[in-house]
This record gives C-alpha cells, sequence and structure tokens, in this order.
C-alpha cells in the first residue's frame, strides 16, 4: 500500500475594493479568493480556519470559524475549492496568514498552513 500523503496546496489572489473602501474613514476593503487543492492521495475535509489578518500599523484581527463561507468542502486527491471573502482594514497595506485545519478520510487531523499574502491598494507598494 502506498503511504499516505496529506498535502494541501493553497494560493491566494487578492483585490482592492475601491467601490467600498473609504480612506478618509480609514476603511480598506480587499478581497481575497482562496484555492484550495488536495495534492495527497487521502481525501480530506476542511474543518475550521483561523487567520491572522495585520494592518500597517501593527493591529492583528484574529479569525476562526468553522469551514469557509458557510461550508466545510471535502476534497478528494486531484479536487480543488474556490471562495471568495474580504477583509477589511485600517490602512492601505496589510497582510493575511493562517490555516485550514483539515480532516482526513481516514480519522486523521492535519493543518494546512496558509502562506502570507499582501493586501494593498493600487500602487501603495512598489
Amino acid at each position: 500500500m502506498d503511504e499516505k500523503e496529506y498535502k494541501i496546496r493553497i494560493s491566494a489572489e487578492t483585490q482592492y475594493m475601491n467601490e467600498q473602501s473609504f480612506p478618509e474613514q480609514e476603511r480598506y476593503v480587499f478581497a481575497y479568493t482562496m484555492t484550495i487543492t488536495n495534492t495527497g492521495n487521502m481525501a480530506a475535509t476542511l474543518l475550521r480556519r483561523h487567520w491572522l489578518i495585520t494592518d500597517a500599523n501593527c493591529n492583528v484581527q484574529e479569525v476562526r470559524g468553522d469551514g469557509v463561507i458557510g461550508e466545510q468542502p471535502h476534497l478528494k486527491p486531484g479536487e480543488s475549492f474556490e471562495y471568495t471573502s474580504a477583509a477589511i482594514l485600517e490602512t492601505p497595506v496589510g497582510c493575511m496568514e493562517g490555516k485550514y485545519e483539515m480532516l482526513a478520510e481516514d480519522g486523521i487531523d492535519f493543518v494546512a498552513s496558509i502562506p502570507i499574502f499582501k493586501l494593498s491598494t493600487p500602487n501603495a507598494l512598489h
């Protein structure tokens, strides 16, 4: 029998939401689209999320919850799940990182780390 592999690849795309942002009120809204791909050989379900969202003033918002956007996607090997959500910062630049807590179909819990990614308004970073 092949060795079990618990592997999840995560990628993020971000977009500044100009029409929902009010810089004069220190409100900067960013959409982020996450793509979660099961690159292992064992099906797994995303149970929980844990985010650390940091703005340029080093203010950190910690977000925990079940699933993502009200779902707990079950990913067979090779399958992907994509969703879009949003974060609101008080500064034009920030970053996000975190983890997804996963449960493999064989009952093993594992963590899929979400690599840090930047949130920035157009032309804020060169």
